[in-house]
């Protein structure tokens, strides 16, 4: 939770529909239930969080600013929210339910009051409210930090490769190489002296000469 939690309090219920209490029909179907923030400065709505108990639709709205003196209009943020797909079903009855800032219709960075307005259709639950209600405002945004140009950018502390224009490629003085060494060795396994007619360790003699 990055929120900061908001000292709240919560009024009872106002129903708005009541009739004969005696049947079934008389059971109201709408409650309105205010949440005060006492001593605390206009805020930044991030998150509501509440446990429902048997409420099936809920509404939220906050009060418009206006000039002084002025009654404060409320605006709805929040219409309908289905908190039981069922009503006259037990799923979503008890659940936990929490609603965020970007799902509201209207602006929430000066909440000073909420009204809830929660629906129930369904004449099968004899009572219906939402419990446990916590209010969390936008908490401090953390400072944007800056780093020196030095720590940023760190400078290399290799030295530059030198540059190897005009030098023969490694790859072709290797096959030279090679090529020489297979060149040695085979003058090296097929050696031999050439003996001429007249050739006698490297020497003519004049006497086989003097035959020709």
């Amino acid at each position: 939770m990055s929120g900061l939690l908001v000292p709240c309090h919560v009024k009872s219920t106002v129903a708005l529909k009541v009739g004969d209490m005696r049947t079934s029909q008389g059971r109201p179907d709408v409650l309105v239930v205010d949440v005060t923030f006492p001593n605390v400065a206009p805020f930044e709505l991030q998150e509501i969080m509440f446990k429902n108990y048997y409420t099936a639709f809920l509404s939220i709205c906050v009060p418009q600013h206006t000039p002084l003196h002025t009654p404060s209009k409320w605006v709805t943020c929040l219409r309908d929210y289905c908190l039981m797909p069922d009503p006259h079903s037990e799923e979503g009855a008890q659940e936990y339910v929490s609603l965020f800032k970007h799902q509201m219709l209207c602006d929430m960075t000066r909440v000073l009051e909420l009204r809830l307005i929660l629906q129930q259709p369904s004449p099968l639950w004899l009572s219906f409210t939402v419990e446990e209600a916590q209010i969390y405002q936008q908490g401090p945004k953390s400072p944007s930090l800056t780093f020196p140009k030095w720590l940023s950018h760190p400078v290399s502390n290799e030295q530059p490769v030198p540059s190897l224009e005009g030098l023969p490629d490694p790859r072709v003085s290797s096959e030279v190489q090679q090529i020489w060494a297979l060149t040695e060795m085979f003058r090296a396994s097929h050696s031999y002296t050439r003996m001429g007619r007249f050739d006698m360790d490297g020497c003519y003699d004049l006497n086989l000469l003097s035959y020709t």
